[in-house]
């Protein structure tokens, strides 16, 4: 079990823990001598019980409220979840027929007819106009 120094509001302490934990017992002890930091700059002097209390409460309001947080994600995606549940068991929707207008071969027919026929106009009348 290793031993730690940990510093907290300018005071050095030596703490012990379990061996690989001991990066997160100083990201811990950066937090609390944050707070304690915080405390020192904004009322001055406090004993080492009052800094050490006053700095864990501080902590403790913190994760009181992201656990706050967390429980109305957490809330938040049971209801999803609850959701796209229902809406997977729900069937495919029908689908939906979409009819394409086709032009009736009739009316193909009589439009080359009447192309055929505006082309020999159109012959007929430069034919005329060059005899002139």
């Amino acid at each position: 079990m290793p031993d730690i120094t940990i510093s907290v509001g300018g005071r050095d302490y030596t703490v012990a823990c379990q061996d690989g934990e001991e990066h997160f017992l100083q990201a811990a002890a950066r937090l609390l001598d944050g707070e304690a930091s915080e405390l020192l700059g904004q009322i001055g002097r406090l004993t080492e019980a009052r800094l050490l209390l006053m700095a864990g409460l501080l902590l403790a309001d913190k994760t009181a409220g992201i656990e706050d947080q967390l429980r109305a994600a957490q809330q938040t995606v049971e209801v999803q979840a609850a959701e796209l549940a229902t809406l997977r068991k729900r069937p495919a929707p029908a689908p939906q027929r979409i009819e394409v207008p086709v032009i009736p071969a009739e009316v193909t027919e009589t439009m080359a007819e009447l192309a055929a026929r505006a082309e020999a106009l159109a012959a007929r009348m430069e034919e005329a106009a060059a005899v002139k």
